[in-house]
C-alpha cells in the first residue's frame, strides 16, 4: 500500500482560500484515482472530490462544487485540494485515500488513508 500524508490544513476566516496537499511515499507508484473525504464530529465521513488516474476525470461533491479544484501531480506522486470561498460548514478532518474498487465517490472504495489534516473556517 502506498503511505499518505496530508498537509496544507489550519484556521482561515469565512471566504479565504486553503490548498491542500496529499503527499504519497512508496517503492511502487500504482495507478489509482485519489479521493478526498471530511468528516466533522459526530457526522460521517463524507465524499468531497476524486480523479481518477488515466483520463483526470473530477468529481465533486454538491456542497462543495465552484468552489474547491482536485488535482494531481503524476510525476511528484501528489494530491492536491484547492478550496476556496470557504464557509464555516466546511470546516472538518480533510483526508485523501487511494482508490481500491467500486465507487470513487464512497468512502468503502478507498484505501491507504492519510491521517487527516484539520480545517477551520471562522464565521
Amino acid at each position: 500500500q502506498v503511505q499518505l500524508v496530508e498537509s496544507g490544513g489550519g484556521l482561515v476566516q469565512a471566504g479565504g482560500s486553503l490548498r491542500l496537499s496529499c503527499a504519497a511515499s512508496g517503492r511502487t507508484f500504482s495507478r489509482y484515482a485519489m479521493g478526498w473525504f471530511r468528516q466533522a464530529p459526530g457526522k460521517e465521513r463524507e465524499f468531497v472530490a476524486a480523479i481518477t488516474w488515466s483520463m483526470s476525470i473530477t468529481y465533486y461533491a454538491d456542497s462543495v462544487k465552484g468552489r474547491f479544484t482536485i488535482s494531481r501531480d503524476k510525476v511528484k506522486n501528489t494530491a492536491y485540494l484547492q478550496m476556496n470561498s470557504l464557509k464555516p460548514e466546511d470546516t472538518a478532518v480533510y483526508y485523501c485515500a487511494a482508490h481500491i474498487r467500486g465507487s470513487v465517490t464512497a468512502a468503502q472504495g478507498f484505501g491507504s488513508w492519510g491521517q487527516g489534516t484539520q480545517v477551520t473556517v471562522s464565521s
